[in-house]
Parts: C-alpha cells; structure tokens; sequence
C-alpha cells in the first residue's frame, strides 16, 4: 500500500514583539514534499490553525520551491490544510513537522498535535522534524507518561544557531535546552551543516539544509531501514 505522510506546522505568523513576520519555513516544506513525492507517497497538509498557512524563507531562486509554488494545486492544498485536531492519526504513515519560526510558539503545547503523534509512533510508524520543528515535540508523551524524546538522539535549531540569528532572547525558550530538558540526547552540528539524526523511528534534522535529508531518512525507515538506536 502507498504510504501517506502528514507534513504539519505552524499556524503563528510573528516572531515575539519584534513586529517581524514568520511562519512556516518553505524550503522545509517544498524539499521534503519533493522527496514524499519522488518516493510515491500520499502527502496531507495539516496546521495549528488549518486553512492558510503563513510562509517564510521564500526563495524562487531555488528551483524546488519554485517547483512547489508553480504547482497550483498543491499551493492551493497547503492554504486549505487541515486543523491540528481533525488529523486522524490511523491514517498517516508518518507525521513531519517543518520548522520556521512561528514552531516556537504554537506547536509545543499543540495538544492535538502531540496526541496525533504518539498514536502513530506508537503504532510503528514515524515521527520527524526539522530545524524549529521538533517544538512540536516537547511535550510529546507515550502512553507509559514518558517523554517521547526522552533517552533519544535528536537533532534541532541548536543555541549557537539561535544566538547567530539574534533571536535567542526573542523566542520563547531555546530549542536545544528544552529538548535536553526532556531527557533527549541533543547532538550538534557546526552551524548550518546539514544533520540529521535517526533514533528508533524518531527522525530530527538540525537546520533547513537537513530538510531534504530528514525526508529521506524518513523513506528509509518507512522502508524498513535499521535505524540507529
């Protein structure tokens, strides 16, 4: 049977106080729904919020986002995605949260989100994420109440990322202490490297140059990859 993977993310449009706009990161989008695609895979869109997804990092210099946004049909599916709690965790394969920004406010205490996700690892399937996107995995907990990052590996936005960016004081917390904070074992890249890291069937990439790679570890465990523990 065709697998089916959710790409879920953000429904926040501004980082903090600063009056600066952000969103979903669409070079996290479009390279991984290339991969879906490329491999056959059915892709849902799905959001905080659901309808119009908020966009940042835009870039029609690089072809696959400007392949992603020339598809209208696939535009339009994205700016109807489904609210966060209509997702039916029974019917995805895999759930992959993109990252951008506007992750850091809306997705760690998105319950619907978190629930869907424990229901489809839980049920062998994969939970991903990439760059801000593992915010939505926080307060991710299985039905034994532990954390699901807990005594993982993981990967995300790291503190020296947010500190270049200048943003470390303006989002809500940093992304790599929480994730500590939870139990996972935080593994670093130097800034912007590509890095991606396979735990069980938890898959994390650290920045947007791991997009493309944390969809493809994605197909590999869906696949039946023996993924590192």
């Amino acid at each position: 049977m065709t697998k089916r993977v959710l790409i879920a993310m953000t429904s926040h449009d501004k980082k903090g106080d600063t009056g600066e706009s952000t969103g979903a990161y669409l070079p996290e989008i479009a390279h991984p729904y290339a991969v879906f695609k490329q491999a056959g895979y059915t892709i849902d869109f799905a959001s905080v919020k659901g309808g119009q997804v908020p966009l940042d990092g835009v870039d029609r210099k690089d072809p696959v986002q400007a392949a992603f946004l020339d598809d209208a049909a696939v535009v339009a599916r994205l700016h109807a995605s489904a609210p966060a709690e209509k997702v039916d965790p029974t019917a995805y394969d895999a759930i992959f949260f993109a990252g951008g920004h506007g992750a850091m406010w809306d997705l760690p205490d998105n319950v619907a989100f978190a629930s869907a996700s424990a229901k489809i690892y839980e049920r062998g399937g994969v939970v991903a994420a990439v760059c801000h996107g593992p915010a939505a995995l926080v307060n991710i907990r299985l039905s034994t109440g532990e954390y699901l990052v807990a005594g993982k590996q993981v990967s995300g936005f790291t503190n020296e990322e947010e500190r270049a960016v200048k943003l470390e004081k303006v989002v809500p917390f940093l992304l790599e202490d929480k994730l500590v904070e939870r139990g996972a074992r935080f593994v670093p890249a130097p800034n912007w490297k590509k890095q991606v890291v396979v735990s069980e069937r938890l898959v994390t990439g650290q920045n947007p140059a791991s997009a493309a790679g944390v969809a493809e570890a994605i197909v590999g465990v869906l696949q039946g990859a023996s993924p590192s523990k």
